[in-house]
């Protein structure tokens, strides 16, 4: 590649956030005119609850999708079983997603068919399990997805997030959580419960970059998991490579919090799953293909209880 491709490639790179922020500013005024119609004046008199109303309007309708798509080849063979040390293989190498399932910040269900595919292809693999057995595949092979506990306080993603469980045909497995984390365990806050240590795999993709209090909240979904349970994380993290980047990321999230729904750039993610509690195994890396002027870079893998 030449010098003048990768200068170009950089400046596209380093343009790339301040373009994601001009589309979300962009969806304000369309928010505001939405809640005008429908008559929701304390919710555009209420800063925070303006703000998820207008976050829920951007995702869900524009920039969620997009996500979604790129960042499915990574998520998907990830919950396969079929990533590791940042990249994604062709055979599975750990155990695939199974059992009951928590899922953080499940937004407007734009990963909720996933499930249902997985659930597919993991009937296939148990129908060939004792094939692969033979030719010394070592992945594990558990069993199908149960039951997934979707975590979503906020109500304004609720309808599209039904309409996702219900289109892929998963209303029987998949339920709504309407309180954020510290309640999940509370059957007062809301119709269920989850016990501790009952969990056996949490999903979190771009999500715990929102959450409040993450030091705390992360050490209590690590006490959801069981012994063995996974937590399969595709997360952005803060810059560690060079002086510049980390200026400039920081410098982008004077910005990105208030245009993306409270996302803060710079937090330490990775590391603060790592102080949650003691894990068996860790393969989380940054994808191979991320470039050195990705200024919201990521995380990948598992984690193993």
């Amino acid at each position: 590649m030449s010098l003048v491709r990768r200068t170009f490639d950089a400046f596209l790179g380093f343009l790339f956030p301040w373009n994601f922020l001009l589309v979300s500013a962009l969806c304000l005024p369309k928010t505001i005119l939405r809640l005008l119609r429908e008559r929701k004046f304390a919710e555009l008199l209420s800063p925070s609850r303006l703000q998820e109303a207008w976050f829920s309007d951007f995702w869900g309708g524009i920039a969620g999708p997009n996500i979604r798509r790129d960042a499915a080849v990574r998520v998907i063979p990830l919950l396969q079983g079929r990533a590791t040390k940042g990249a994604v293989v062709d055979e599975q190498v750990a155990p695939a997603l199974a059992g009951t399932v928590v899922e953080v910040g499940a937004g407007s269900g734009l990963w909720v068919d996933m499930y249902k595919d997985i659930a597919e292809v993991r009937a296939e693999e148990s129908d060939g399990a004792a094939r692969r057995r033979k030719v010394g595949s070592s992945a594990a092979v558990d069993g199908p997805i149960t039951r997934v506990y979707g975590i979503e306080p906020n109500v304004n993603q609720h309808p599209a997030l039904r309409q996702a469980i219900a289109n892929a045909g998963l209303e029987d497995v998949y339920r709504i959580v309407p309180v954020g984390i510290e309640d999940l365990d509370d059957a007062t806050r809301w119709d269920g419960l989850v016990e501790k240590g009952s969990v056996d795999c949490i999903v979190s993709i771009l999500c715990l970059c929102s959450i409040p209090d993450p030091e705390k909240n992360i050490r209590e979904l690590y006490q959801y998991l069981k012994k063995g349970g996974r937590w399969y994380i595709y997360e952005h993290v803060r810059c560690e490579n060079t002086w510049y980047m980390k200026a400039y990321q920081r410098f982008l999230n004077v910005f990105w919090p208030h245009f993306i729904g409270g996302c803060l750039l710079c937090r330490q993610t990775e590391k603060t799953l790592r102080e949650a509690g003691p894990w068996e195994k860790i393969d989380v890396a940054q994808p191979v293909a991320e470039p050195w002027y990705q200024a919201v870079p990521h995380r990948l893998g598992v984690f193993t209880k």
